[in-house]
């Protein structure tokens, strides 16, 4: 967070561990990274442990779980036009943003 309050950017700060995002949402965030859901989990997260690890679960199953268990998104995520990023390390803004 401190990395985007120094940042010039217009910014919208969007706490889904809070706010619950709708499926559409999670599924335009996945298409702007790049990513399957596989790949945005938590997979150190015990609801991780519990509901997904060693099983075979369809796309659409594993987007369900991370609707009902925010916790299982990773984050933060920066979005801007038409790009995206997991801010890990949270340098990573810097250099979206240049």
């Amino acid at each position: 967070m401190a990395v985007l309050t120094e940042s010039t950017e217009d910014v919208e700060v969007v706490h889904y561990m809070n706010e619950s995002l709708s499926k559409e949402t999670l599924l335009f965030i996945l298409k702007q990274l790049g990513y399957t859901a596989e790949q945005l989990l938590r997979k150190n997260e015990l609801e991780y442990k519990e509901l997904i690890k060693g099983k075979d679960l369809s796309e659409d199953a594993i987007i369900d779980l991370m609707l009902i268990h925010p916790k299982l998104i990773e984050r933060p995520i920066v979005i801007s036009d038409e790009k995206a990023i997991v801010a890990r390390p949270p340098e990573r803004v810097r250099e979206f943003f240049k």
